[in-house]
């Protein structure tokens, strides 16, 4: 019999109130309007559109001060920054590698927002060894934001597979500000959306016999994922409310994502106790398949590549598929995730 928890979209609906589905049916409207404007393209009138969308969203976004927008939150050089790198994600053009490129750097933009970017009198120091040997061995000081109690405590949770590789990156960058070089440790969850579903009726199934986590590791700790996409925020509930049924009790949960919609956000906020969404860029709707929209298309399989029907990869495959470049440069991660799924 599978070892499997599932999910069901009515119980995500729960979380909502009336004047979120006000907002949210508001933001539909706005959409349904704009894409009169797609076929023929009317240039004019899609800029009109979007630009009245992201004045509504960043409106109700101020209700829900636990969703952090990373082209509402910043300075207006920083929301040129993250309206590039959004746009070369979208961009059907966009290949492989390039999509792999500029998923780095949005999630090096999210850590900065979520943690090295906040004010704070208290400074760290890095002392490198350099090159250079001659008169005497050389040393450099570089400052860096004190953060070590707020990343000290991580632990990685991925959301296999599309979010394996962001995950790897935000660790990355959590070894690099710590002063101590913390490695976080790794709890991988194999969590799927059943395709056959719309939706107002979709399933979340969380395949216990195809994860690898530890239930102790887990507990008292801050929870991060950092899944590319965020439509209906079903994966993550389903994934944190069965280990806080298994007695894990998070101190805090960080959501980490490219693209949010605007209702998953507001989901995993309200079901989500301690929970905090940050997204660098926030989509107005989702389509009855529970597609975001405009959105970029499936991100796993930009990142990863697909997988065949009857030959899906497993976590070792996929790791080595990421090459020679990827495994170089992640290497502490890709040891502690190796040592998780091999015991």
């Amino acid at each position: 019999m599978d070892n499997k928890i599932i999910l069901k979209a009515e119980d995500l609906d729960g979380y909502l109130t009336q004047e979120d589905m006000k907002d949210l049916a508001s933001l539909d409207e706005m959409f349904k309007e704009t894409m009169k404007s797609f076929n023929p393209v009317n240039e004019a009138k899609i800029i009109e559109g979007y630009d009245k969308m992201g004045h509504e969203m960043q409106k109700i976004c101020k209700k829900h001060p636990r969703i952090k927008v990373y082209s509402f939150e910043t300075e207006t050089q920083a929301q040129a920054e993250a309206s590039r790198v959004i746009a070369k994600l979208r961009d059907e053009r966009t290949d492989h590698q390039e999509f792999m490129y500029y998923s780095q750097r949005a999630y090096e933009m999210l850590f900065r927002m979520a943690y090295a970017n906040q004010s704070t009198d208290e400074k760290g120091h890095i002392v490198v060894k350099t090159p250079v040997t001659y008169p005497v061995q050389n040393y450099a000081v570089h400052k860096i934001p004190a953060i070590d109690h707020k990343i000290n405590n991580s632990v990685m949770c991925v959301m296999l597979r599309g979010a394996l590789l962001p995950s790897m990156i935000v660790s990355k960058e959590i070894e690099e500000f710590s002063s101590n070089s913390y490695i976080t440790p790794f709890a991988l969850f194999k969590i799927s959306r059943n395709d056959s579903k719309n939706e107002n009726n979709m399933e979340y199934v969380l395949d216990l016999d195809k994860s690898f986590f530890n239930l102790e590791q887990l507990n008292g700790k801050d929870l991060i994922f950092a899944d590319p996409m965020n439509a209906t925020g079903g994966s993550l509930v389903t994934v944190v409310k069965y280990l806080q049924s298994q007695g894990v009790k998070p101190k805090s949960i960080a959501f980490f994502n490219t693209i949010s919609t605007l209702k998953g956000s507001i989901r995993v906020t309200r079901a989500l106790e301690n929970c905090t969404c940050y997204t660098l860029w926030m989509d107005p709707v989702m389509n009855e398949k529970a597609y975001i929209m405009p959105g970029l298309g499936d991100a796993g399989d930009r990142l990863n590549g697909c997988d065949t029907k009857d030959h899906p990869r497993n976590i070792i495959q996929l790791l080595s598929d990421y090459g020679h470049n990827i495994s170089s440069l992640y290497r502490s991660q890709m040891f502690e995730i190796e040592r998780t799924v091999l015991g």
